[in-house]
């Protein structure tokens, strides 16, 4: 746990970078508080999004996503198809929106010459009233969070604190509500909430219900260690963006969502910032990790395409989805 309020002095701010290099170097996963992002902001998000799932499933349909637009989703993909691992679709419905999403169509259409749902309209349920405000709000202030973040990686990386500036002033960023609804009857074998995956882009901030857990970590070659909610906090891993710019030294790591035991009624809410590059951005490891075979191993030469080859790959069983 790293409590940001404490990078206000330049000795606290060099103390809380190493902490997290530390954490990057290792599970890849901590959590932050003191971050600065209102109590009641985070509670407006999770009680609309709440109030959105509990909607009948018709009212929840006038958003699906189709061809054009992004929004509902009843199936969520198959996170783990995105590492090649065949299996059924992942139990959770999901609500998610772009940063760019607000943007014109011509905007939008620039934004890279490959697929990719950043390119899409945001689309908005008229029920609840404030949905959308909350959502913009919270994407705002996520936002200034994880450019914060990134500050204090780049110190902890010994580079310029501004490095990454450049890297994300386009930025095409998204947040999934992901809906984990009660389970009344048996997964199929290999189901889960979330199969296992890694996450695509630079980092991730997490928030998720205090009360009820799911989130597993890979530790090592086979062990799954849950990761504890921190009332206040945000969980924050980085991805594999941030693998391949550091050449391997910091690790984007496998993380899955299990199931409940069987007869629990419960749901569960989890809503996930991920923080994307510029659509353009090159992927070559940077400054001192340069070198080696990590381009190739990715096989792409920029953001955009390694991130919209992952999304095809999870959502590939809705041919739909790729106009």
């Amino acid at each position: 746990m790293i409590d940001l309020s404490c990078a206000d002095s330049d000795a606290g701010r060099r103390a809380v970078a190493e902490a997290i290099g530390v954490a990057c170097a290792g599970s890849g996963f901590f959590t932050v508080v003191g971050h600065g992002v209102p109590t009641g902001l985070i509670d407006r998000m999770r009680g609309t999004n709440r109030e959105f799932f509990s909607l009948p499933d018709a009212a929840k349909d006038t958003v699906a996503h189709r061809p054009g637009v992004s929004g509902f989703r009843r199936m969520a993909g198959s996170t783990a198809h995105s590492l090649d691992k065949q299996t059924p679709p992942d139990l959770c419905e999901v609500f998610s929106a772009h940063v760019t999403g607000e943007l014109s169509d011509q905007e939008r259409a620039g934004l890279g010459n490959h697929w990719a749902s950043w390119k899409l309209a945001n689309v908005w349920p008229t029920t609840p009233a404030d949905f959308a405000d909350t959502w913009h709000e919270y994407m705002a202030a996520l936002t200034r969070l994880a450019g914060g973040l990134m500050r204090l990686f780049a110190l902890a990386l010994e580079l310029d604190e501004t490095f990454f500036d450049g890297i994300f002033d386009r930025h095409v960023s998204s947040v999934a509500v992901n809906y984990y609804f009660p389970q009344r009857e048996a997964p199929l074998p290999g189901q889960l909430r979330r199969g296992e995956h890694t996450d695509w882009g630079s980092l991730t901030i997490l928030y998720q219900d205090t009360d009820i857990g799911g989130l597993q970590v890979r530790h090592g070659a086979g062990e799954w260690r849950d990761v504890p909610s921190i009332p206040g906090g945000f969980i924050v891993n980085i991805g594999d963006l941030m693998s391949l710019w550091t050449g391997g030294r910091w690790v984007s790591t496998m993380h899955r969502v299990i199931n409940p035991e069987r007869g629990s009624s419960s749901s569960r809410l989890s809503i996930p910032f991920f923080y994307l590059p510029n659509h353009d951005a090159a992927i070559d490891p940077i400054g001192s990790f340069a070198g080696g075979d990590a381009q190739q191993h990715f096989g792409a030469t920029t953001a955009g395409e390694w991130i919209s080859r992952k999304m095809q790959k999870t959502f590939a069983a809705d041919p739909r989805d790729y106009p």
